[in-house]
């Protein structure tokens, strides 16, 4: 008795672990509220590459709309966020973010922290920690949140010998420099942001619920 006792957890722990989450379950919240409208908060920098939070700023319109939803311009929000002290997100990643509804009209607000950002260049390789925390103005709930430790591959002609090798490296570093501002930014959002519930303006709307979702914290090598 004591044996097909121990089979069953066992089988009951094997099932759990096999199972895949649902977006739907694992974004309730998300689905629950439905937000239209996207506010883009300054990211949150807790490294040393002091650029990498104005370039990754502009970087997750694109793929917020890709996804269906209205996203305010980072561009015509930068000034606004200025003058309401805003440009810290720091101060509102767990404070009151009712203003952004009130103001701006904004359903929720994405944040980003950059935890971490360090090149190697002899490598090709750029390794990034971020968190993105999708927030409701109207609630202050967290309806998204995910957390990827991501190593993008900014290699180029990998496997060279010789003089191509030289010159892939030098074609490597100067890659790694746009890579940092820009392109690292796109790779990471596109990848992070693919179990994202699709907003009113997708075709995927409303029917993803049932697609598996993306582990929370995760590690990915991106090309």
């Amino acid at each position: 008795m004591r044996k097909i006792f121990m089979f069953l957890i066992a089988a009951m722990a094997f099932a759990s672990c096999t199972t895949p989450v649902l977006m739907g379950d694992q974004y309730a919240k998300m689905y629950e509220e439905k937000p239209l409208t996207i506010a883009i908060m300054p990211p949150i920098n807790q490294t040393t590459h002091a650029e990498a939070k104005d370039y990754f700023y502009t970087t997750l319109y694109q793929p917020l709309c890709e996804k269906g939803y209205y996203v305010f311009s980072p561009y015509l929000t930068m000034e606004m966020f200025q003058q309401e002290s805003a440009y810290d997100a720091e101060m509102f990643l767990e404070g009151d973010v009712s203003t952004f509804g009130k103001v701006l009209g904004a359903d929720a607000v994405m944040f980003t922290i950059i935890k971490d950002w360090k090149r190697k260049t002899a490598l090709g390789y750029l390794d990034v920690n971020i968190e993105y925390v999708l927030r409701s103005t109207k609630t202050g709930e967290i309806l998204y949140n995910r957390e990827g430790d991501i190593r993008l591959d900014t290699s180029i002609n990998a496997g060279s010998s010789g003089l191509g090798a030289l010159v892939s490296l030098v074609a490597t570093a100067v890659n790694t420099a746009v890579t940092d501002k820009v392109i690292a930014g796109r790779r990471c959002n596109a990848y992070v942001l693919t179990d994202l519930p699709a907003g009113k303006y997708s075709p995927s709307h409303g029917v993803d619920s049932a697609n598996p979702a993306g582990k929370k914290i995760f590690r990915a090598m991106v090309k």
